[in-house]
């Protein structure tokens, strides 16, 4: 067991985060916890009604007055994602983290303003798209210090959940056209996370020291919104009742559930690492490096599910893009140097 804790995240005065889905859940507390170590915070948010409530909610049970900046960043919709980028990069210089927090769960099939079925559409190719469009502004960045001043750097934090051991790739039917389960295609958006992580770091190694790290994380089983919401798209009202009672009896605080996510953008850790809870089947405790499955390790599922999303969103990468297949690491099994 491990005894980490937001409290032994460094001083984060003078850096910018930005967190997808930052008002609700995860989002709200990883921000809340941010917000405490000084940073300025870039709520990237669906809404910006429900946005700025939840700003001002954090700036209730903040100390001094927290940095929030709130704005629309929709993950359905490719061109919400590239004004977003370019307002963000029209006035800062710099993102220090990059949390790729937001996302949908087993919802009934839609698709997303360019044709996406949603859960894919937003898990995976909406944060394959922010994170291209701003990774510039986070190789420009000075980065986050672990106790290794040297091996400071920029980090890349995707969300991923243990519903990726039920995941499975499928390139003819990326996006379930020809048939759909809500469960199954979750799955595949969260396995679709770690492929992204662990590619994105391969590449990161392979095109030369940029000072940005991709790392993944899961939260185990948190007690957040997410799961009552799915429970009220589904139409039952058993569902619901039971979700309820799971999250009250199963679920940990969503304050708990957010460490994984802030252990992997503050701690020293590797770049390809997984960060999970330490507790039983992972699904509780405090934040730890573990592995995912094996499945989200295929790199040739990676290298194909990269070249689909570039092909799909039209975003590039603004490094030269060496051979990834040649680069060891990015495993998901990166330990840091303290744990």
């Amino acid at each position: 067991m491990t005894d980490w804790t937001p409290a032994r995240m460094p001083d984060l005065d003078g850096k910018t985060v930005v967190v997808t889905g930052a008002n609700s859940g995860l989002g709200l507390e990883g921000t809340r916890a941010f917000a405490r170590k000084g940073a300025t915070v870039v709520m990237a948010c669906r809404s910006v009604d429900r946005g700025e409530r939840a700003a001002a909610e954090i700036r209730s049970s903040v100390a001094g007055d927290p940095d929030l900046d709130v704005r629309e960043c929709d993950l359905a919709s490719l061109d919400s994602i590239r004004e977003f980028a370019e307002r963000l990069a029209s006035d800062r210089d710099a993102v220090d983290v990059l949390c790729n927090n937001a996302g949908v769960m087993a919802v009934p099939r839609s698709e997303t303003a360019d044709g996406f079925e949603t859960q894919f559409g937003v898990n995976h190719l909406g944060h394959f798209a922010l994170t291209g469009r701003l990774f510039g502004l986070l190789a420009a960045a000075d980065g986050i210090e672990g106790e290794d001043a040297a091996r400071s750097a920029a980090r890349v934090v995707t969300q991923s959940s243990g519903a990726h051991e039920q995941g499975e790739m499928d390139f003819s039917d990326l996006n379930w056209e020809e048939s759909y389960g809500k469960w199954r295609a979750y799955g595949r958006s969260k396995l679709a996370n770690l492929l992204f992580a662990y590619e994105l770091q391969r590449r990161i190694d392979a095109a030369g020291d940029l000072g940005v790290r991709s790392v993944a994380c899961h939260p185990g089983y948190a007690d957040t919104n997410l799961q009552l919401r799915t429970a009220r798209e589904s139409g039952n009202p058993l569902l619901t009742v039971g979700m309820r009672l799971a999250n009250a009896v199963l679920g940990q605080d969503a304050a708990v559930g957010a460490e994984p996510m802030l252990y992997a953008a503050t701690a020293d850790v590797e770049g390809g690492a997984y960060v999970e809870p330490d507790g039983v089947m992972n699904m509780r405790g405090h934040p730890t490096v573990g592995r995912s499955n094996d499945a989200s390790h295929d790199r040739a599922d990676a290298r194909r599910l990269w070249e689909y999303s570039v092909e799909a969103t039209g975003v590039t990468f603004p490094f030269r893009e060496g051979d990834s297949s040649d680069v060891d690491g990015a495993d998901g099994t990166g330990a840091p140097d303290d744990a």
